[in-house]
């Protein structure tokens, strides 16, 4: 198994072409409902996929934390999966998904590791609303595989909160002051939490704020305020003082949103902040190519607020 993924890196060049490749798990056939339900992750943040390896069990672990794991060297927190999906097997976990979310690795034990696919973002889509709340609210995207079965993409993010308690963590948003000027934000994200902690930072710094879950929709309510400018004799920019984008997000990611707006001269003078848990310095460099003007990781407020504060005060000086 531990030759199922090859470099991460070598998948580099889907990430600006609205393309994902998946990998898709089981955690088993749910005792209560008889059924076995097919997840998928996004393989970028996937490192290693291994046999269930010993685990070391340590007292006070948060709930659904098996425990750490050495792995060469270094040790990282085991989750289990299906405790956050609330499904009930009987069996022992046989996988265990290596991943890296803001340069933090864990493992997620699942049942079985099925295969990776590529899809088109554009083909992946926000859950209707009942299966949203199925699994513990932690469906934030479905998929139809060729062989008819439905995947369904999870909000690790939401798990890693939980596991964490980093959104409750009361020192989190130390060290962020107001703005010195009024500033509106808008931001694209399909994580809960992620959105929540976004608004929280903004309220925080004084700074208005709306919304959107997925790109595509970003895209469709951006347009919809460059249409209002338009007809108040304004511009976008007078509008609007940032655009904070998520990279991966069902039908149209960050990399693509990004680029229309860049390429939109309605959009000249609203920077553009790719906010995002993936690690590689690749995407990075993916998000200068199509004109992103900083790139912040997940889950660090007063990084955001350091970003955020020059490009306001650079803003208003021109």
């Amino acid at each position: 198994m531990s030759n199922f993924l090859k470099s991460v890196d070598d998948r580099t060049g889907l990430a600006g072409a609205n393309r994902l490749e998946i990998l898709l798990f089981s955690l088993g056939v749910d005792e209560n409902s008889g059924r076995e339900e097919m997840f998928g992750i996004n393989v970028f943040k996937v490192r290693e996929v291994l046999r269930v390896p010993e685990i070391v069990r340590a007292p006070d672990m948060p709930p659904g934390v098996e425990g750490m794991v050495s792995l060469r060297g270094v040790m990282i927190p085991v989750i289990h999966m299906s405790h956050f999906c609330d499904v009930h097997v009987s069996s022992k976990p046989d996988a265990l998904i290596v991943t890296e979310y803001n340069y933090n690795m864990q493992g997620f034990l699942v049942d079985s590791v099925d295969q990776i696919v590529r899809m088109e973002w554009s083909s992946i889509k926000e859950p209707p609303a009942m299966m949203a709340h199925r699994h513990g609210g932690l469906v934030t995207a479905v998929a139809d595989l060729k062989d008819n079965r439905i995947v369904m993409i999870l909000d690790v993010e939401k798990i890693l909160d939980e596991t964490t308690g980093r959104t409750a963590d009361p020192h989190l948003f130390d060290g962020i002051g107001k703005a010195e000027m009024p500033a509106t934000m808008f931001f694209a994200d399909d994580s809960s939490v992620a959105r929540t902690q976004i608004e929280m930072t903004m309220d925080r710094m004084g700074i208005n704020h709306t919304s959107a879950k997925n790109g595509k929709q970003a895209w469709e309510k951006l347009n919809k305020i460059a249409a209002e400018a338009e007809a108040e004799g304004l511009t976008v920019a007078d509008k609007l003082d940032f655009i904070l984008t998520d990279v991966e997000m069902p039908e149209m990611d960050g990399y693509v949103l990004t680029k229309k707006i860049k390429s939109d001269k309605r959009f000249a003078g609203v920077p553009v902040i790719m906010h995002s848990s993936l690690s590689a310095a690749a995407n990075s460099n993916i998000g200068k190519s199509v004109g992103a003007d900083a790139y912040v990781g997940k889950f660090k407020p007063k990084e955001l607020a350091e970003v955020l504060l020059p490009l306001l005060k650079e803003k208003n000086t021109m």
